[in-house]
């Protein structure tokens, strides 16, 4: 795929006066113009679906929110020019993403729109900016803080973020452990000190400024890293894509293959209410047994089940293809089979498969998961993972729906945005 390059735009003409270009430097950063887009002809879509590539050399470009008004907001987890968003905009109203803007001087995951707020998490916080009446930020130098002092220890500590209709705000806070083992020896710690700060998912007020760790109520636990999440409006429920655990025959070869290393356990779809257990780190879900496994750390063998109080997934992938985000389509674009069913962004791959960096649908019938799930948009790594012959191109790790129903992906690899649309 061909990459964009990113030209500086003169504001001059714009603002003549040398304070008033400061002024609007310190306000957004630079101001860059993005060429148009082209389409994404390697993409691999259902008949009907096209792509096109926004843009590129965006930033690593985590989750990503649209506003009513078209305005693409994307979170970095790295600083790109010193600012951690990014907002991309059509000046022109023509249809077509013209403008970059950056802005927000902290690296993270999550970036939400609710109730007049553009909110954003930094790896061991939330913030949110205001928004006028056109779905526009209106001061991107002073945010309000909402939460400070989430657990961040450099593994798993991204802080995805969604706020139900009540306006509660989830946050997850992934293990920085992989299964809770103590250093130095193969056992778990039992009880698994870490669950008291991480690997699950706690609720806050999402209007309440100035929290802190304390003022959360954990509202799920067991849940190593729950990177995808989403509020189901039908439901009423919050739901979560989870990050499998690894390493079972390099600590455990007794019990373990490397092929089954390289398969299980699996990535899995929860429906989660509140003081649900998904039984992280004392037990794992085996896709091919279709069992709750205890977890080799607790006393397991591969084959000993347990974990009566654990709920099930509602849905299990593959192992290791790593799911970033969730998004349950409610447009009217796409065709019907599609509406109220859910898109998951994977950012890794499958050694079972021979495939990732995908995104997927899941159908969902009566507000339930109905059928197989399946490939939606493929192709993303842009080579042959099978006999790889160079490096994957992109990694899916956002999702969002556009105020026409159309879908947007983000890449973090090469901060490349993806608009998918359709057309009988």
């Amino acid at each position: 795929m061909k990459n964009f390059t990113l030209k500086a735009v003169g504001l001059v003409a714009v603002l003549t006066a040398a304070s008033g270009l400061a002024a609007y430097k310190s306000l957004w950063g630079a101001t860059t113009k993005l060429s148009p887009p082209v389409d994404a002809k390697d993409i691999k879509l259902p008949a009907g679906f096209s792509a096109r590539i926004l843009g590129t050399d965006l930033g690593s470009a985590r989750h990503i929110a649209v506003a009513k008004n078209g305005d693409i907001y994307l979170k970095l987890s790295k600083l790109k020019d010193g600012k951690g968003i990014c907002l991309l905009r059509d000046t022109n109203h023509d249809g077509v993403v013209d403008e970059k803007k950056m802005f927000g001087d902290f690296t993270g995951t999550g970036v939400y729109i609710k109730n007049g707020y553009l909110y954003a998490s930094s790896n061991t916080g939330l913030y949110r900016y205001k928004m006028n009446e056109k779905d526009e930020v209106i001061n991107t130098e002073q945010p309000e803080k909402i939460i400070d002092g989430l657990v961040d220890k450099g593994r798993d500590n991204a802080k995805p973020i969604v706020i139900d209709d009540k306006n509660n705000v989830y946050i997850t806070i992934g293990s920085y452990n992989d299964n809770c083992r103590e250093k130095g020896t193969g056992k778990g710690m039992s009880p698994c000190t870490i669950l008291d700060s991480a690997g699950g998912i706690w609720k806050f007020n999402a209007s309440q400024l100035n929290q802190t760790f304390k003022d959360g109520v954990r509202y799920t636990t067991g849940l190593k890293n729950a990177v995808g999440i989403a509020w189901n409006s039908k439901t009423n429920t919050l739901f979560a894509t989870v990050h499998g655990r690894g390493q079972f025959h390099d600590f455990y070869p007794q019990y373990y293959t490397p092929k089954q290393s390289g398969e299980i356990p699996a990535e899995t779809l929860y429906e989660l209410h509140e003081g649900d257990d998904a039984g992280w780190p004392y037990i794992y879900f085996d896709q091919f047994q279709n069992k709750k496994i205890v977890a080799p750390e607790y006393g397991g063998d591969g084959k000993k089940t347990g974990g009566e109080k654990a709920i099930n997934p509602k849905v299990a992938f593959p192992a290791h293809l790593g799911p970033n985000a969730l998004l349950f389509y409610t447009g009217n674009m796409f065709p019907a089979r599609y509406k109220n069913g859910a898109f998951v962004a994977f950012h890794g791959q499958s050694p079972e498969l021979k495939k990732g960096y995908l995104v997927a649908f899941v159908p969902f019938v009566n507000n339930k998961p109905s059928g197989k799930w399946e490939i939606f948009a493929d192709n993303f790594a842009g080579i042959d993972l099978v006999k790889p012959t160079g490096p994957v191109q992109h990694r899916p790790c956002g999702l969002a729906q556009g105020p026409q129903g159309e879908l947007y992906v983000t890449d973090d690899l090469n901060g490349t945005v993806f608009r998918i649309d359709y057309k009988k």
